[in-house]
């Protein structure tokens, strides 16, 4: 029943972990339960004996839904964001509810959400049922692009609640 922000920056604290923990509150109706800032494991995302990072897997791996935010970094997400994913194993995250979001300078980039990072999420089994987001960085805090995709993405929000709401139940 957790809601689960993963954050992508390099740098600690960014404009990247606000957004997402912005749209993890409008996506589940209220704050998320973790967020995991990446940038906070430095050397252990390249330790795979790390129990701080296997920790943080293993919150992805049993949360209900997951918003994954990065930064676009030459049209794509970021390093660090693939090294925490590369943690996953295959079809490992089957029972979540994954909301790709990158930040960006310009909408040249709008689609790499849906053409980069959904399709990792697809391969460790996550269920995307919204397009991917993507959001100008600099207009996050009042982004249009939020509010459209908000918007549209509405009736499928409303379902993403309605499970959060009966795990919580359960």
């Amino acid at each position: 029943m957790s809601v689960v922000v993963v954050v992508g920056n390099p740098k600690p604290k960014s404009r990247t972990l606000s957004a997402a923990s912005l749209v993890a509150e409008k996506v589940a109706g209220r704050p998320a339960d973790t967020v995991i800032d990446l940038v906070d494991f430095g050397a252990d995302l390249l330790d795979w004996s790390s129990a701080d990072v296997a920790a943080a897997v293993e919150q992805v791996q049993q949360a209900t839904v997951v918003v994954f935010a990065s930064p676009t970094y030459k049209g794509s997400y970021t390093g660090l964001l693939k090294l925490f994913l590369d943690r996953i194993g295959g079809g490992a995250l089957r029972e979540v509810t994954a909301i790709p979001v990158l930040l960006g300078g310009d909408l040249r980039h709008s689609l790499a959400p849906e053409v980069f990072l959904k399709p990792v999420l697809a391969e460790l089994g996550a269920s995307s049922p919204t397009r991917g987001l993507f959001i100008i960085d600099k207009t996050w805090e009042d982004s249009p692009e939020l509010a459209a995709w908000l918007q549209y993405e509405e009736p499928v929000l409303e379902r993403i609640r309605a499970r959060l709401e009966a795990k919580a139940a359960a």
